[in-house]
């Protein structure tokens, strides 16, 4: 003990005696050359039990801006006095930052299902909902402790308001192993899938592609198409009207050829006005479909492709060097701390009295 300038004694810190804790590890030697031994074999069980993947990275870059192709419609659809202006005054429906959390829907998971995938070899295609199913291979350790999900009886209809156990563990399956990111700096969009075939990642990682424009195609257009389809339904309704007035009139005029009584007159030129009336009408609304199909082509998203699908060349994981190394840093801190306890050499090292 010291004493400090009043008398007080302090207690004087134990200093680390390196030498002592080397000494404590070569004692254990041999326990070393077992520990890491047993853990090297051991990563190397578990790189092979664990089944390779492949990787697919595809990069989109979504198209803004006024829509330069509407020109042409908005031009045409001037001439009958239809103004295509301002067809989209709320900006996009989604912006390309939500699009992650938008692949997470039950919908959009779901819409993967019946996608098409083949292996190199495969004769016949299966659905991606099968190759998840039955062709998904996982570790032993998850077989053997109970940690795979047991295959249910078969479904085969997919309602996505009340999906069954097995829907939904596929379900989790397949977004698990698809994802989405976004550049927020950029917008640039990154679709990565990894499967354990590398033709079917290629295959999957082009049709999520697809099925992610089709999604925001569906949602975005949902308003336009809605009103397309009921300018088209006044449109066919005009034409029909149209056609009866004009068949009324060339009836009327072929049957009164030599017109003379006043009443035969007002009443070919009630058919004329009433023709008339029915084909402005019928133009009128022609025009009315024109803008729909232009708002709802201006209302389509669509992507640039900078980076398309390709089969990778070589498995992405696992990562069996990393495994490895892993294993053998545990095997070393264990056994060290092993040694360091029973020469009593861990409490002077954490500082503990």
């Amino acid at each position: 003990m010291e004493e400090n300038q009043k008398g007080i004694q302090q207690p004087q810190e134990a200093a680390i005696d390196f030498g002592a804790i080397w000494q404590a590890i070569k004692k254990y030697k041999k326990l070393y050359l077992k520990t890491l031994g047993i853990a090297f074999v051991l990563a190397i069980i578990i790189g092979f039990s664990i089944p390779k993947t492949y990787n697919c990275k595809i990069l989109l870059a979504p198209e803004t801006g006024g829509g330069s192709s509407m020109g042409g419609l908005a031009s045409l659809a001037s001439t009958f006095g239809v103004s295509l202006g301002g067809g989209s005054q709320g900006g996009d429906a989604i912006k390309p930052t939500i699009y992650p959390d938008l692949m997470k829907s039950v919908d959009f998971k779901t819409s993967l299902f019946p996608i098409k995938v083949k292996r190199k070899g495969d004769k016949k295609a299966m659905t991606y909902y099968d190759y998840l199913k039955y062709e998904w291979r996982v570790p032993w350790w998850e077989d053997w402790f109970g940690l795979r999900a047991p295959a249910l009886k078969p479904d085969t209809i997919v309602n996505t308001f009340e999906l069954t156990g097995e829907q939904a563990r596929i379900a989790g399956l397949a977004i698990k192993h698809v994802k989405c990111e976004i550049d927020k700096k950029t917008n640039l969009i990154t679709i990565d899938v990894t499967m354990q075939d590398p033709y079917v990642a290629a295959q999957l990682a082009d049709s999520v592609r697809n099925r992610l424009q089709d999604f925001l195609t569906g949602y975005r257009t949902q308003k336009a198409r809605y009103d397309l389809e009921y300018a088209q339904k006044l449109n066919r309704q005009a034409k029909k009207d149209y056609e009866r007035a004009r068949a009324l009139y060339a009836e009327f005029m072929d049957a009164n050829q030599d017109m003379v009584l006043l009443t035969a007159q007002q009443k070919r030129n009630d058919l004329e006005n009433e023709m008339q009336l029915q084909y402005n009408n019928f133009t009128a609304t022609s025009a009315q479909v024109l803008a729909a199909k232009a708002l709802v082509q201006k209302e389509t998203p669509s992507f640039t492709t900078i980076q398309s699908a390709t089969v990778p060349l070589g498995p992405a994981g696992p990562k069996k060097p990393l495994i490895t190394l892993v294993c053998l840093f545990l095997a070393l801190l264990g056994t060290t701390i092993y040694a360091l306890y029973k020469e009593n050499q861990l409490k002077p090292l954490l500082g503990l009295s």
